[in-house]
């Protein structure tokens, strides 16, 4: 089957975008995987899949693919690939629209300067939400925020816990780049306190409106940006005291801006989408990919 695609990439967190409008799909994990391999395939952190709308009151449905093959809620970088591609393609000529997601509807506008924003949504705190299983574990409090101690090789890590619509644990570390995101993110990722896998943020704070954050994503890794990551880590910064809104926040791919008024108010993610180029694969040999 030959499958058109665009290329994007938003601060670095790479995509492949497929218009499921004006073409059908109906892919398999392994061939999800095979689109996403970066030696066999195009390569890609997430693939996105736009669709119909399915219900009233909204624009477009969005639909996102982990390069594992797994179906996620939610991507905030992708987001604002989302809104780039439909623009792009003529598939709107609104400057806001309304995306429905796994994790519910989303409100990403395109500014006047080129970056697009995201209603990203309240953060959802309650631990049994996230998902996360805080049985028999008594959680320290700083500010108004609860740090969960989360048991990781042989070390005890302090986390927020926080869902964006996918699941995050984020710590503080001195210094991103030193962190230990290889060796503790797939510890973290797999650990069966979080029944859906979960998004591990290692967040160092700069000042009170500036922070350098990694994230190794469920099903991906680490990427070099995660818009989902971004929100929560501020949310957790502010939660915690050690953050004031706007924050920017300084990824390897790229910078996003992260305002949040606190309690029950949607997080505002701001930061750039970039198509990169079009092309047209043939993706009938998934089984040459494991």
């Amino acid at each position: 089957m030959k499958l058109k695609f665009t290329k994007m990439h938003g601060a670095g967190n790479d995509f492949v975008v497929i218009d499921a409008i004006n073409q059908q799909i109906s892919f398999s994990p392994e061939q999800w995987r095979l689109i996403a391999d970066r030696r066999f395939g195009i390569g890609a952190d997430q693939i996105l899949v736009v669709e119909r709308a399915s219900q009233a009151g909204v624009d477009f449905r969005y639909r996102i693919y982990n390069a594992d093959g797994g179906e996620v809620e939610q991507c905030g970088n992708g987001a604002r690939a989302f809104v780039r591609f439909v623009t792009d393609k003529h598939l709107t000529d609104k400057q806001a629209i309304r995306v429905e997601t796994l994790a519910g509807v989303i409100e990403p506008r395109l500014e006047a300067d080129g970056n697009i924003t995201v209603n990203m949504g309240a953060p959802i705190l309650e631990p049994e939400r996230v998902p996360f299983d805080a049985a028999g574990l008594q959680p320290a409090t700083e500010g108004s925020d609860l740090l969960w101690p989360l048991q990781v090789g042989d070390k005890t890590v302090p986390v927020s816990v926080v869902s964006m619509g996918n699941p995050h644990a984020v710590q503080v570390v001195p210094e991103a780049d030193s962190a230990p995101v290889a060796a503790d993110g797939p510890l973290i990722e797999h650990h069966p306190r979080f029944p859906k896998r979960v998004n591990a943020g290692f967040m160092q704070v700069l000042d009170p409106h500036a922070i350098r954050l990694r994230v190794f994503e469920r099903g991906a890794g680490e990427t070099l940006a995660c818009g989902t990551g971004a929100c929560a880590a501020v949310v957790a910064g502010i939660r915690r005291g050690l953050l004031q809104s706007p924050v920017r926040v300084e990824t390897r791919g790229g910078i996003l801006s992260i305002a949040w008024d606190g309690g029950a108010s949607p997080v505002m993610m701001t930061g750039p989408a970039v198509s990169v180029f079009e092309g047209e694969i043939d993706i009938g040999q998934a089984d040459q990919v494991g």
